[in-house]
């Protein structure tokens, strides 16, 4: 990512960092929605392949990265769908190609079925529609009074490396926890611990949910690594209940960050498939 294509824009007041390779009078564009921790940063290896091909968006959500940490804002499903919608609106998207990771999975999802005549494809990068999903330690952790906060308090980079290196199949680099930590201050600890509580039963998000949100007409992409310790691979097949004709790629050996742990492995098969649904 260049960083002069890194713009602040407000969004119902709040300052939100931007990625738009542009132009900015094309209507459709793949994007790129990070989770948690975060930022969007995490897409820079993927970026620059798609941008060939396609307008790409990406941004640092309220809370997260270079974004604005207002205490106000409403941290939930919900909050964050509602921001991404009218961030779209103002960069002037119609036409939209998500590439969903992590906690940026529900975000999308429900703005994606808020707004069905605006989607035109959907990649799921080990997440998706979770039927029966139990939240991981870390979650149940910060979904806990006082002892989120104490384990928000007591959180660093080496603890943080030891921690994720310790869970993930391939050791994290040392860059990643740098950035991770770099972004990590207190009005994004506030952020992660209200979007956890927020949370609690992400499915009650989707009331509307049925095994005909997409038929056979939705183009979907989902990639895994089969080695994630958050949100097993086992619900990456679960995906063709929501989603009959979805492609599934499981990644052997990478975890809950592939495009993180092997980028090559992640680009082969989301290029494909966006070029095959990208119309510019």
């Amino acid at each position: 990512m260049r960083a002069r294509q890194v713009t602040d824009h407000y969004v119902a007041g709040v300052r939100c960092a931007v990625y738009d390779s542009g132009p900015d009078d094309c209507g459709e564009a793949v994007v790129f929605v990070h989770g948690n921790p975060g930022p969007m940063e995490d897409w820079a290896d993927l970026v620059p392949a798609v941008a060939e091909f396609a307008r790409v968006i990406a941004m640092d959500m309220p809370g997260f990265g270079k974004s604005e940490r207002p205490p106000s804002f409403e941290h939930s499903i919900a909050g964050h769908a509602r921001f991404l919608g009218l961030l779209l609106d103002e960069l002037g998207v119609e036409r939209v190609h998500l590439v969903l990771h992590d906690f940026g999975g529900p975000w999308g999802l429900r703005w994606a079925l808020d707004h069905r005549e605006r989607l035109a494809g959907l990649t799921l990068i080990n997440c998706g529609v979770l039927d029966g999903y139990r939240w991981h330690k870390y979650a149940k952790i910060w979904q806990t009074p006082v002892l989120g906060e104490l384990f928000q308090l007591m959180s660093n980079k080496r603890a943080m490396h030891a921690a994720l290196n310790r869970d993930n199949p391939v050791p994290l680099p040392r860059a990643y926890i740098d950035r991770v930590g770099r972004y990590a201050d207190r009005g994004h600890q506030r952020a992660v611990l209200r979007l956890y509580r927020n949370s609690r039963d992400p499915r009650s998000a989707f009331p509307e949910m049925s095994s005909e949100l997409a038929g056979d007409s939705l183009p979907v992409c989902v990639i895994w690594g089969d080695g994630d310790p958050y949100i097993p691979v086992r619900f990456a097949q679960q995906q063709r209940i929501y989603f009959p004709g979805a492609e599934i790629h499981i990644l052997e050996g990478l975890g809950h960050w592939p495009f993180i742990d092997d980028p090559q492995a992640v680009l082969a098969p989301l290029t494909a498939f966006l070029r095959r649904q990208v119309r510019t």
